[in-house]
This record gives structure tokens, C-alpha cells and sequence, in this order.
């Protein structure tokens, strides 16, 4: 059975409340924390091994230090708990079940990078967390372990909440910063980096909620407990959020190294209704497809998804059965992608545009045989052209998508028809 250590609580329901936080064992890390060097603190993350959550993978002890020590402006933290990327549901369940583990997350990183202000990014829709979590604030202020000196330390810390209006582009992480900042949600161009230049022009670490969810086992166990958990690159457990085709979809937490597919069965039960495995999208929708072959055949790690040919992302796993049809899949995320674009690049602007265009009609049975390698020629234009990565986003399961399950594309194309669901069936032959 994998190490719980993000998911420890979500059994109980009280674990949201202070008191029975701290009976669980929550806080007991700020009083190592505060006898600790800051710079210390962020070796110790370093060694952990612990990587950004939120999809990136980049090492967070890394991020952190390359925040400037000495600066005469104030430094930030941004919280992202936009949680847009179709498929993910796990940082919900941290805001909701476990809100206090978040918080003392977020004091370990400040302490560690000199920052006293972090404001944390909830999107708009998810009124229950943000509610939850405004009272895990609200009692962190009333104890003592937010505000000024927190618990006798001299270390102070002020954390509020911005509400998102449910642009997906905000969870990228200077979308999100242009968003705190009252402006439009566009990502801005890199460099200056936010380290060094972020939230209000000032130095700021951005993290994923379940990456800093993380900072409390480290602090507590040791970097090298932490770092024992997991593969030789990927270090720790991870939360995933299984949708699909499966008896039992939720949220698990998972050590790295495991055979993916053993996992999903061993999780989740299995398929659904006896139903035959299609495909999986390993890391949400902005992740290449894997066949059903190289779901069964790869290892649940950073490394081994990505020679696989697709990412791990923000773990949102989504499994496809025999009975889904591809091309209606690629119309419902193009269609997403083209709508959530910031417009400000064109080759997003357009090139999303014209991908859920052909897909749509291809699933509608009107596509025309060159329509798949018209995709295939789009995509590259599309990828490494643009201020962010949303037109990567789409352009790289778009491409998968079609290299993978051409003949069922060319079904479509063939016999001007969706042969998955009678209704287009229907509506393509009148």
C-alpha cells in the first residue's frame, strides 16, 4: 500500500477543523521550522526532491532559491488553486478536507524565502473550497499561526484569497499574477521570470496548492524520509484524479514507480461494466493520448510517462473504454482549448480556432480525407510559438490523437458518419 501523506486526512471529517488539525499532528513543523535557517529549508526541500504539482514538475526547492535574498521590495507568494486543467480534482480535496495542511505549507515556503504576504487563487466556480478555507484562515489568525509573530516566532505572514472568474489561462503562472493584479488574464512573456520580477513587480514564488500540502511531512520526517518515497527522479507520492471509465473514479494518492495500469486497476477496480480499455490520458487534457499497449506497459513517474511520448501534468488520469469515440474526444477538447485561448498570440488564436473547426466537422461526418494530415501539418506551427504553452496544449494530443487512431478518423471521414452514437449516425445521413 502507497505512503499517505497528502490524503492521510481526508477520512476524517473534522480533520478541516483547527482542533482536530492539531490533534492529528498539524503545526508541529513550525516549531522545527522556526529554529531552522531559512536557507537551510530550502536545501532541505531541494534534497527532498520535491516537484511542482500543478504540472510543470520543476524542482520547488530550485524555484525557490532563485528568488533574490536581499531586495529591497517585498516578496510574494501566489497559491494556485485555479485548478482548471479538464480532468483534475485532487486540490479541491485539499481545500475542502485538509484546508490547515495547505496553511502550514505556506508559512514553511515563506519562512524559508523571506516572503509575508501570499495570496492564494481560488477559482471562482468552487464556492465550497472557498468557503472552507476562508475558515481554516479565520482560525489560523484566532491561534496564532497567521498574522503577526506567529507563535512567538517574529516571523509574520498574511494570507488572503483572490477569487478567479474561470479563465483557464489564470493557472498559468504570470496569467495568474496579471489576474491578482486586477488586470486581463494574459500570460506575459518569460523573461524576467517571477522570481525575480512577478506580483506587483516584486519577487514571487508561484506554487501548486499540493505542492506546498507536501512541506509539512518534509519538515517534520526529514528530507531523506520524503525522498525515499518514489522512483530514482521522481521522489514522493502523488494525488491523481481517476475519471472515466472505471467502477470506483476519485482521487488517490500514489508513490511513483508503479506500473500505471496496475495502479488505475488496483485503485479504481477496474473498467467499468466489463468494458474493454481503450486508451488513457495520463496527465489531463493537455496531455498526449496512450494506447491501451502503453498504458499497461509504462511506469507512473515523470520520466517514464514522458518517454512514453506524453506528460504526467497535473495527474489528472482519464481512462477511455472501447466505447468512446475519438474524434468526438478531440471535437470536445479543441472546442475547449479555442474558447479558453487569451488571443494575444496568433498562432494560438488562429491555430486553435481552425483545429476544433476541422474536428468538428469530422466528427459530424462532413470531413474530407486531407482534413488529418491538415491537423498533423497545423500542430508544429502551433507548438513552442507562443507566449505560453495553451497552444502546445492542444496541439500535442491533437497530434496524438490522430497519429494513434488514424483508421478510426478515416472511419469518420469514409463513411461520412460518427459510427459510435446513432443519433450522428442519424443526423449525418439526413
Amino acid at each position: 500500500m502507497s505512503k499517505q501523506i497528502l490524503s492521510a486526512h481526508f477520512g476524517n471529517p473534522d480533520a478541516y477543523k483547527l482542533d482536530t488539525y492539531v490533534e492529528l499532528g498539524g503545526y508541529r513543523s513550525l516549531e522545527k521550522l522556526f529554529k531552522t535557517d531559512p536557507g537551510d529549508v530550502i536545501e532541505n526541500v531541494k534534497q527532498s526532491g520535491l516537484r511542482g504539482r500543478g504540472g510543470a514538475g520543476f524542482s520547488a526547492g530550485m524555484k525557490w532559491s532563485f528568488v533574490p535574498k536581499d531586495v529591497d521590495k517585498p516578496k510574494y507568494l501566489c497559491i494556485n488553486a485555479d485548478e482548471g486543467e479538464p480532468g483534475t480534482f485532487k486540490d479541491r480535496k485539499i481545500l475542502v478536507l485538509d484546508p490547515h495542511r495547505l496553511i502550514e505549507g505556506a508559512v514553511i515556503c515563506c519562512y524559508a524565502v523571506g516572503i509575508h504576504t501570499a495570496y492564494i487563487y481560488i477559482r471562482g466556480e468552487y464556492d465550497t473550497p472557498i468557503r472552507r478555507f476562508q475558515g481554516a484562515i479565520d482560525e489560523a489568525y484566532a491561534n496564532g499561526y497567521l498574522g503577526k509573530n506567529i507563535k512567538g516566532s517574529g516571523f509574520d505572514l498574511d494570507i488572503y484569497i483572490h477569487r478567479g472568474a474561470g479563465a483557464y489561462i489564470c493557472g498559468e503562472e504570470t496569467g495568474l499574477i496579471e489576474s491578482v493584479e486586477g488586470k486581463k488574464g494574459q500570460p506575459r512573456p518569460k523573461p524576467p521570470f517571477p522570481a525575480v520580477i512577478g506580483l506587483f513587480n516584486c519577487p514571487t514564488v508561484v506554487n501548486n496548492v499540493e505542492t506546498l500540502s507536501n512541506l509539512p511531512y518534509i519538515i517534520n520526517e526529514g528530507w531523506e524520509a520524503y525522498a525515499a518515497l518514489g522512483s530514482e527522479k521522481s521522489k514522493g507520492t502523488m494525488l491523481f484524479s481517476i475519471s472515466g471509465e472505471v467502477q470506483r473514479p476519485g482521487v488517490y494518492e500514489q508513490e511513483f514507480g508503479v506500473n500505471l495500469w496496475d495502479f488505475i486497476e488496483g485503485a479504481t477496480g477496474g473498467m467499468k461494466d466489463g468494458k474493454t480499455l481503450k486508451a488513457v490520458v495520463p496527465g489531463g487534457s493537455s496531455s498526449p493520448v496512450l494506447t491501451a499497449e502503453e498504458a499497461r506497459n509504462t511506469i507512473l513517474d515523470y520520466e517514464s510517462i514522458a518517454a512514453a511520448g506524453s506528460m504526467l501534468g497535473s495527474g489528472a488520469i482519464m481512462v477511455l473504454s472501447e466505447d468512446v469515440c475519438m474524434a468526438k474526444a478531440l471535437k470536445v477538447i479543441t472546442r475547449f482549448y479555442a474558447h479558453e485561448s487569451c488571443g494575444q498570440c496568433p498562432p494560438c488564436r488562429e491555430g486553435t480556432f481552425w483545429l476544433a473547426r476541422i474536428a468538428d466537422r469530422i466528427e459530424r461526418g462532413e470531413g474530407q480525407p486531407e482534413d488529418l494530415d491538415l491537423i498533423l501539418d497545423i500542430c508544429p506551427y502551433m507548438m513552442g510559438m507562443t507566449v505560453c504553452v495553451l497552444a502546445d496544449a492542444i496541439a500535442m494530443p491533437a497530434k496524438s490523437y490522430i497519429e494513434k487512431f488514424r483508421g478510426e478518423f478515416e472511419q469518420h471521414i469514409n463513411e461520412k458518419r460518427c459510427p459510435y452514437t446513432d443519433e450522428a449516425a442519424g443526423s449525418a445521413a439526413g
